[in-house]
């Protein structure tokens, strides 16, 4: 693969689908990319992670937990986590749509 698009609105109806909070839609050798739903309430379930990532809010609005530091995650925020670190999302007050990208590069 080269080169590929994907439409949001299509992975939005596709997580939906598939009843789970998340959809991995991109692997390959250096890269994974997912979308990520949570709604208002719900209990982020996260582990950490082997590979470092990034996460990008495309709509919601929750509170972000990582080690000591806690910060808001609206819409527009991009959060980078390092492999390894516990985090999660918590107090989430709106649907939370974030997509995921995972370096899948040996640190």
């Amino acid at each position: 693969m080269l080169s590929t698009s994907f439409d949001l609105q299509d992975l939005l109806a596709s997580q939906k689908a598939s009843g789970e909070p998340w959809l991995e839609f991109l692997r390959v050798p250096a890269l994974r990319a997912g979308l990520y739903v949570l709604a208002p309430g719900a209990w982020d379930h996260q582990t950490p992670h082997e590979e470092d990532e990034i996460y990008y809010v495309v709509a919601g609005r929750a509170t972000f937990e990582a080690g000591t530091e806690v910060r808001e995650a609206v819409a527009g925020s991009l959060i980078y986590v390092a492999a390894h670190q516990p985090h999660r999302f918590t107090q989430i007050t709106e649907e939370l749509r974030l997509l995921v990208f995972f370096s899948a590069l040996s640190r």
